[in-house]
């Protein structure tokens, strides 16, 4: 089974991009460990302005329960899209 997210806090706009209203979809790639704690995190696609590490420091809290196979936690590599939106 595929890893899901149990803790996702939302990243915070760059002050960059909150003035330019710029809104977009960063793509990581990361590893959620056997722990459920994501580490290795790559960017993937990038929007600038500093959404990019902003949106990197929020994935690195985040928490997972860990993929299984088997019944045993693996740790599994996964792509996840931080949208930033200004409302």
């Amino acid at each position: 089974m595929a890893p899901h997210l149990i803790y996702d806090p939302e990243p915070e706009y760059s002050e960059e991009a909150r003035k330019e209203k710029y809104q977009g979809v960063v793509v990581l790639q990361v590893v959620v460990g056997e722990d459920g704690y994501p580490r290795d995190v790559r960017i993937v696609r990038s929007v600038g302005l500093g959404l990019d590490e902003k949106a990197r420091e929020a994935v690195r809290t985040w928490r997972f329960a860990p993929g299984t196979k088997n019944g045993r936690p693996v740790a599994v590599l996964v792509n996840i899209q931080v949208n930033f939106r200004l409302y």
